[in-house]
């Protein structure tokens, strides 16, 4: 009987826990310069039944300003500058509704672009858990993610992953890892 009862109290608790995960509210907000992080955010959400909401800088970028070997592009310039924060535009109005938000980015100068931190400082996430994802070249996403850590340390962050050719099974695994 005690066997039982104790069997009874374990799948109680194991469905809790699955209905919790199962109401959290998630978000995908990305910002993509060329098109690659927007294909692996949308893929994310709809993986996960998640919001998408795009980062969108309040002056797009051109060919020009994502030039990385022009010292004088704009994305040079801002990426010199740890206190550069570009405008952003669209902001969302209810950040408050989500309990998890998967924030992505391209890896620039091996971290993210310095329009991340102007999303993170646009809105309150405290009670949230956040998890960085990106697209890159050849870079890891250890040090954006150690940056973002670092510049925000009262975030609850999750691991980060680089996700260039995720599958969608593959995004499914990782996202059910961070539950």
């Amino acid at each position: 009987m005690l066997t039982a009862l104790l069997t009874i109290s374990i799948s109680a608790c194991s469905q809790k826990k699955t209905e919790t995960n199962m109401k959290q509210k998630v978000l995908v907000a990305y910002f993509s310069a060329s098109g690659v992080t927007k294909g692996v955010a949308q893929q994310m959400a709809e993986v996960a039944g998640a919001d998408l909401h795009e980062i969108k800088p309040e002056m797009p970028y051109t060919d020009a300003d994502l030039d990385w070997q022009n010292k004088q592009s704009r994305s040079s310039i801002e990426m010199k500058d740890k206190s550069s924060r570009p405008a952003i535009t669209d902001k969302l109005q209810n950040m408050q509704d989500y309990d998890v938000v998967y924030v992505g980015f391209p890896i620039w100068w091996y971290t993210c672009p310095t329009i991340i931190n102007t999303f993170m400082e646009a809105y309150d996430f405290n009670g949230k858990t956040v998890i960085p994802f990106a697209t890159s070249g050849g870079s890891s996403i250890k040090k954006a993610c150690n940056d973002l850590r670092d510049t925000y340390p009262n975030v609850n962050w999750k691991e980060g992953k680089l996700l260039n050719h995720a599958s969608k099974d593959d995004m499914k695994k990782w996202m059910e890892s961070n539950q």
